[in-house]
């Protein structure tokens, strides 16, 4: 009798099941791609919030959250580049956990990008009213959700291009920052601010480090966007060569941007002023502005408006690749598994657009949209990164005594420490009164998906029978 795992490899395939896409993304544009996933509104903006909890300490948070970022794709990479497939993680559940998993892992993660896009066009609503103020936010997620959705109904060639070109602004914006930053706070030839506003309100840790462990949770949804490279394999030329040299040197880069970034925010400024519990705007533009840099917080408005139109752009690209892996899988209507004579899953993009209807409403209801979206789309990010971890040790036990053509270092250390991670972050934000509302909506969304799940299998048995 064949196993639940046996029966699940059959009925994946990673050659043929996602046919019909096109493999024309080359090892920079996906490097570049994960980039632009990574760094949106969780360092823009999202690093506000967590300047709040952790003042300087933020730091610690976001180093923390690195090394978590940094287990997650060894374990990633190395399942990567055994299968190359747009289903990515979700695939790789089915195919060695069970169709239940592959089915909870990639819609959770729909669910999870769905509500990011929204929350991207939201912040990206936000930093336009640093300009145009009696514009309403909604005008410009409209504005925003028609462009990137025609975007990535064009081709996934010109998705990578616009992509590559929307990352690069932000990685020459950041390095530049830095460099005004260092200026800000060293000075030529010696005479600068220093870096007295790291003691200066309440110390270097000026909640503890709980306010520290707070700032994780917020770093983790940061970096959230990096497993973007598994997905992207399955359209990539050369993915045994360019998804783990494109995980490599994405890491690396935004550790530096990330770390650097944030330590210069909080030294220009005293983290007061930065740090907010309710987000309406973006501290570097804020630290720019107060410093009084002539033109800089303009500049910099614009390079945040562009790095959130960039992650939302790979969001809705990942949202709709997801979608499409169901639907080939026989999880979603074989509509959404179409694809047009450019090689793109339309009715999967169409769909996947919801959560910029989503943003329109909540612009239209609360000022804290951004929050509310940030706090569901955490979950479900987290909840995915968990059954990574999970996958991977059952991937691990499948491939016992084969010859892999990546393998993660110090297993079965890395996959351990990551789990108890990111267990620990989910279980901060159950206890912390400013994140619990997520569970609330993160743990009856399991429920439902299982519930549909099960729905799903009596009807195809019925069918069979």
């Amino acid at each position: 009798m064949e196993t639940q795992s046996e029966k699940a490899e059959k009925s994946v395939s990673t050659s043929g099941q996602e046919g019909g896409l096109a493999r024309k993304l080359r090892t920079g544009q996906i490097t570049m791609i994960a980039i632009g996933g990574a760094i949106g509104t969780g360092l823009f903006l999202g690093s506000g919030l967590a300047v709040g909890y952790a003042g300087p300490g933020v730091i610690i948070s976001y180093i923390i959250s690195a090394i978590i970022a940094y287990l997650l794709m060894f374990c990633l990479s190395e399942m990567a580049v055994a299968h190359p497939t747009a289903g990515s993680f979700g695939v790789y559940a089915e195919r060695y956990i069970g169709p239940w998993a592959g089915f909870l892992v990639r819609y959770m993660y729909w669910v999870a990008q769905v509500l990011a896009i929204g929350g991207e066009a939201t912040a990206a609503a936000l930093y336009m009213s640093f300009w145009f103020s009696a514009i309403p936010a909604w005008i410009w997620v409209v504005i925003f959700s028609a462009a990137l959705i025609f975007v990535n109904a064009r081709s996934v060639h010109v998705f990578g291009t616009i992509e590559y070109w929307f990352a690069m602004i932000k990685v020459i914006a950041i390095v530049a920052f830095i460099i005004v930053g260092c200026i800000l706070i060293f000075g030529i030839n010696g005479v600068g601010s220093a870096m007295h506003n790291y003691v200066s309100v309440g110390g270097f840790l000026p909640h503890g480090w709980a306010g520290v462990w707070l700032g994780v949770l917020v770093g983790v949804f940061s970096f959230y966007g990096v497993e973007i490279v598994a997905i992207t394999a399955g359209e990539a030329e050369n993915p045994e060569h360019a998804v783990p040299l494109a995980m490599r040197t994405m890491l690396l880069r935004l550790l530096l941007f990330y770390i650097f970034s944030l330590a210069l925010i909080v030294a220009i400024v005293p983290w007061t002023k930065t740090g907010a519990q309710i987000v309406t705007g973006s501290p570097f533009v804020l630290a720019l502005a107060r410093v009084g840099v002539p033109a800089a917080a303009d500049i910099m408005n614009f390079v945040v408006i562009t790095a959130a139109l960039s992650s939302m752009n790979t969001n809705l690209y990942s949202c709709t690749r997801m979608i499409f892996s169901l639907s080939r899988g026989g999880y979603a209507p074989r509509k959404l598994g179409e694809v047009t004579q450019a090689q793109v899953p339309l009715n999967a993009l169409l769909l996947s657009s919801f959560g910029l209807l989503i943003a329109v409403a909540l612009n239209l209801l609360t000022p804290n949209a951004w929050g509310i979206i940030f706090g569901v789309s955490i979950f479900g990010g987290m909840f995915v990164w968990l059954m990574i971890f999970i996958t991977f040790f059952f991937f691990r036990r499948k491939w016992q005594g084969r010859a892999l053509p990546v393998k993660a270092p110090f297993f079965p250390v890395v996959p351990i420490v990551g789990t108890l991670l990111l267990s620990a972050v989910l279980l901060t934000m159950l206890i912390s009164a400013d994140w619990s509302f997520a569970w609330y909506a993160g743990v009856p969304c399991i429920a439902i998906l299982l519930g549909l799940y099960a729905i799903s299998r009596r009807r195809s048995r019925y069918v069979k029978s």
